[in-house]
C-alpha cells in the first residue's frame, strides 16, 4: 500500500520533490565545498577509515578496511575525484529530477560506502530519504525533467518490438 501510494500518487510526488531537493541539495553542498576549496585528498579519509578497523570495538568491518587499504589507499586520487564529482551530479540529478533513480542509486552506493568507513554525521538519514526516492520508481521525477526524458525515451505502441510485422 505504501509503495503503491510512492509510485502513483500526484501527493507523494510532491512530498518527493522536496526529499529530492533537499538531499540533492546537501550533495552539491558537500561536493562545491571539496571542488572549489582547493585540491581535496580522500587519503586522510581512508588512513581514518582503516584505522578505524582496529582495536578492541572496532567500527570498520575487517573486509572493508582491507578494501580500503588495497584498493582505495593506492589509488586515492582517483576516489578523490569520484567522491567530488559523484557528489556533484547525484545532487544535480536529484534536484532536476533527470535520471533519478540512477541518481538515488548512486547516491545510496556513496553513503553505503560512508557509513562502512565509521562516518555516521547525515549519512544514514539522506541515505533513509534518497530510499523512498528510489522506491517510488518514476512517481519521484513526475516533477523534474525525467517526467520529459522518459515519454521521449519510451516507445510508442506503434515503435514497440512485439508489434512489428513478422518478417517473410
Amino acid at each position: 500500500m505504501m509503495i503503491e501510494f510512492l509510485r502513483r500518487n500526484v501527493w507523494a510526488s510532491v512530498l518527493l520533490l522536496v526529499i529530492r531537493i533537499y538531499v540533492g541539495y546537501t550533495w552539491i553542498s558537500a561536493s562545491i565545498h571539496k571542488l572549489f576549496a582547493g585540491s581535496f585528498d580522500a587519503s586522510g579519509f581512508l588512513k581514518s577509515a582503516v584505522a578505524k578497523a582496529g582495536g578492541e570495538s572496532p567500527v570498520v568491518q575487517g573486509w572493508w578496511a582491507s578494501f580500503l587499504e588495497h584498493v582505495a589507499l593506492p589509488h586515492a586520487n582517483l576516489f578523490s575525484l569520484m567522491v567530488q564529482w559523484g557528489e556533484l551530479l547525484v545532487g544535480i540529478g536529484l534536484i532536476l529530477g533527470v535520471l533519478t533513480r540512477t541518481s538515488a542509486f548512486f547516491g545510496i552506493m556513496m553513503n553505503t560506502a560512508f557509513l562502512l568507513s565509521g562516518s555516521i554525521s547525515i549519512n544514514p538519514v539522506m541515505m533513509l530519504l534518497t530510499m523512498f526516492i528510489l522506491v517510488a520508481y518514476t512517481n519521484a521525477g513526475r516533477f523534474g525533467l525525467d517526467r520529459y526524458l522518459l515519454s521521449k525515451l519510451k516507445p510508442t505502441r506503434s515503435q514497440s518490438p512485439h508489434n512489428a510485422a513478422p518478417s517473410a
